[in-house]
């Protein structure tokens, strides 16, 4: 627990939702000593903005995707804007991108003056399905935005295959792998984001990562607003050193942050949990997913034996009835997201297995 902070405003300053029953949570942040301890070292030093320690974060992670660098945002969403800002993306342009998303995909692109277009998903991994992509493409298209669902790694080489530039949207898969190299390394850019609940986390945050120098500048000059010559629109998008000092400490230890969800997975399997995506190479686990009946029954059901079950915060992007994506919408109604993180204690994980083990299979 950070000092001086109540149960309830621990709760609060987590991200978690705050209730008065015994839950297992969803999602809980694993803050260790030494985080708190280097964030109180940069706040003793009164230098509490942008600097050294956001420097040497953008300069970890960067090494760790294998980027000629990186450009810390103050979220993963201000990351994707930059990203899209960085291409040119801009007003009659258009974006492809998957209908099952967290809805800040699409805003990021609408923040551009562009077009999102979106296409449905795979059936076996809610990842952006290259077929769907394929067909939406025309000579307005600027990019194609591949979200690596729930940690695991979109089918990157058929989507590079389109001809048009492809970020990488890594906000639930840093530390995944695809053929081996790291998720954030194949497209032109890539974003993260260090949300609360999020593989590695600062509170907020995010970051964008490419290899290209002209990229790399121009989502750098659009970050702040500063000692800058022109009047050229900017954005006040910038991290804190204080979040950075965790950041860097976070992604440190970030092989033993993904080993610990890759055996707890491997534990839920074990232990005879349905598995919606089942063991696949590169698989980080930032989410366990189930498919249920009914998704109200399942959550209350769950709820009743003491675990916080909740759909995946992804949502169907498709609801103005300009394209179908019924893959996506079955997979909305169907997909239950099961506690999984590094800080979950043994009695925790009994639980979570003992309520999976008697739900009816009506549910």
């Amino acid at each position: 627990m950070l000092p001086h902070l109540s149960d309830r405003a621990q709760t609060l300053a987590d991200g978690i939702p705050d209730t008065a029953s015994n839950l297992v949570p969803h999602s809980r942040p694993e803050i260790r000593p030494e985080e708190v301890d280097a964030v109180a070292k940069v706040i003793a030093s009164g230098r509490l903005a942008t600097g050294e320690q956001v420097a040497l974060f953008e300069e970890a992670l960067a090494q760790h995707v294998g980027a000629a660098g990186a450009v810390a945002t103050n979220s993963g969403t201000s990351a994707l804007h930059l990203a899209l800002l960085a291409l040119d993306v801009g007003t009659g342009d258009e974006v492809i991108l998957p209908s099952w998303a967290c809805a800040s995909v699409s805003s990021a692109v609408r923040y551009t003056g562009a077009t999102p277009v979106v296409v449905d998903v795979d059936p076996d991994t809610g990842n952006i399905d290259p077929k769907a992509a394929r067909r939406a493409l025309t000579r307005r298209t600027r990019a194609i935005i591949a979200v690596h669902a729930a940690g695991l790694p979109a089918e990157m080489n058929a989507l590079l295959e389109l001809g048009v530039p492809v970020i990488e949207d890594c906000a639930q898969a840093l530390g995944a792998t695809y053929a081996g190299r790291p998720a954030g390394s194949l497209g032109v850019i890539s974003i993260f984001s260090f949300y609360a609940t999020k593989v590695i986390t600062t509170g907020h945050g995010g970051m964008l990562a490419t290899s290209d120098p002209r990229l790399l500048e121009r989502a750098r000059d659009r970050l702040g607003c500063d000692k800058k010559a022109d009047d050229q629109l900017r954005y006040n998008y910038a991290l804190t050193d204080f979040q950075a000092a965790m950041g860097r400490l976070q992604l440190a230890r970030l092989p033993q942050i993904v080993a610990r969800r890759r055996s707890l997975a491997e534990r839920y399997r074990s232990e005879g949990l349905p598995d919606w995506h089942g063991p696949r190479d590169g698989h980080i686990y930032y989410r366990y997913l189930i498919r249920v009946q009914n998704l109200e029954a399942a959550i209350s059901w769950l709820a009743a034996r003491g675990v916080d079950a909740k759909p995946p915060v992804y949502r169907t992007l498709a609801q103005d009835g300009s394209r179908s994506c019924p893959v996506a919408e079955t997979i909305q109604k169907s997909v239950l997201s099961i506690p999984l993180y590094p800080a979950l204690e043994e009695e925790e994980i009994d639980r979570v297995i003992r309520a999976l083990r008697e739900m009816p299979r009506a549910l």
